[in-house]
């Protein structure tokens, strides 16, 4: 504070500048400070993963284990039920209007329809393609897709009844969808490098994009408000910035290893990627037109899949310890890690 600020002022009002001042710094510095885990929940239990999902209506997390789902209460960190015989799972939609969630079974080629609130299974349904994967509800016609990995096609389910309604031809290896909130999807081609935007209704196709520089581009996040997507690339590790109604790429920044989820919190500006090596990237949506890297925050091994809950602006991932890798043999040149038994944990991150 200016020494001139202070002479000839009252010893009392100076003090209260002062602790104005002091009390204006902490908040700041609160504000401003990084992300980093707050909880490790461990869950255990047996399976592999892939994708969660959160309820933030509800506050429960939905975490595919390979053959089930659990279901975890995100404030008391424990878990409150299971979805069983889900074979090769791998996304959750949720539909609250209807009282009704989406599995994908991939190994099965099959989607669980299951009751919100006993979590009990209610049917089966057939997909139209092959190894469905990526799932999500789009509230503008109603409908649930499944994006079929093996098939390169997503299936349009009708949320309220579970009847599929169509197909969309879509091409090879179909990841990371995301809604526009007008009725379109945009999701990636893992294998083409490409972008596609299809319209939720007609089900046709409307624009194919490049994703070059990116290379096998992943799951989506998208900022509404100004049209822009935000895409991990594998390969060559960057997070890519599109225009979604041009499909020019505008920025690009630097990411780790092994990435395979991401997110955008429209109320901070903040976009994520979570990355098996055992990072979350935090990135800045700066401008329309350019994003900024803005800190690499340690996780652990494996937590390569995340989500976002818009309430808390919180990130979880999820992930398990590991036995160091075998010796690699001529048969095995590569040899995987496995994982520790019962060791599975949510990490949950926030400010």
């Amino acid at each position: 504070m200016p020494r001139q600020y202070l002479v000839g002022r009252p010893w009392w009002t100076c003090l209260l500048a002062l602790l104005s001042l002091v009390c204006f710094a902490g908040l700041y510095a609160a504000t401003e400070g990084g992300y980093h885990v707050i909880r490790k929940i461990p869950i255990g239990g047996e399976g592999a993963w892939d994708y969660l999902t959160i309820d933030p209506e509800v506050h429960r997390i939905y975490v595919s284990r390979s053959s089930h789902v659990m279901v975890v209460d995100e404030r008391s960190g424990k878990v409150i039920g299971d979805i069983p015989d889900t074979k090769g799972v791998h996304g959750i939609a949720l539909v609250p209007e209807f009282g009704r969630g989406y599995i994908t079974d991939g190994a099965e080629a099959m989607v669980t329809i299951f009751d919100l609130k006993t979590l009990k299974p209610i049917t089966k349904i057939k997909t139209t393609g092959g190894n469905p994967d990526a799932t999500i509800y789009d509230p503008v016609t109603k409908r649930v897709f499944t994006f079929n990995h093996e098939t390169g096609n997503a299936t349009a389910i009708d949320a309220k009844t579970g009847q599929v309604v169509g197909t969309v031809q879509t091409g090879d290896s179909p990841e990371g969808p995301v809604l526009d909130g007008k009725g379109n999807i945009f999701l990636t081609l893992e294998d083409k490098d490409t972008l596609i935007e299809f319209d939720t209704k007609s089900l046709k196709v409307k624009n194919s994009w490049p994703t070059a520089p990116c290379k096998g581009p992943g799951p989506i996040a998208m900022d509404r408000v100004h049209r822009r997507l935000m895409f991990n690339c594998q390969p060559n590790k960057m997070m890519a910035l599109m225009d979604a109604d041009t499909g020019k790429i505008l920025s690009t920044v630097p990411i780790g290893t092994q990435v395979d989820g991401g997110g955008f919190d429209p109320s901070t500006g903040l976009a994520f990627a979570s990355c098996g090596e055992g990072v979350l990237n935090v990135i800045h949506l700066d401008s329309p037109d350019k994003l900024s890297a803005v800190e690499t925050v340690q996780t652990q091994f494996g937590a390569r899949t995340m989500a976002l809950d818009p309430k808390t602006h919180h990130v979880f991932v999820v992930t398990a310890d590991f036995e160091p890798a075998p010796a690699p043999t001529a048969e095995n040149p590569r040899p995987r890690r496995q994982m520790v038994p019962n060791s599975f944990v949510i990490l949950e991150l926030g400010k």
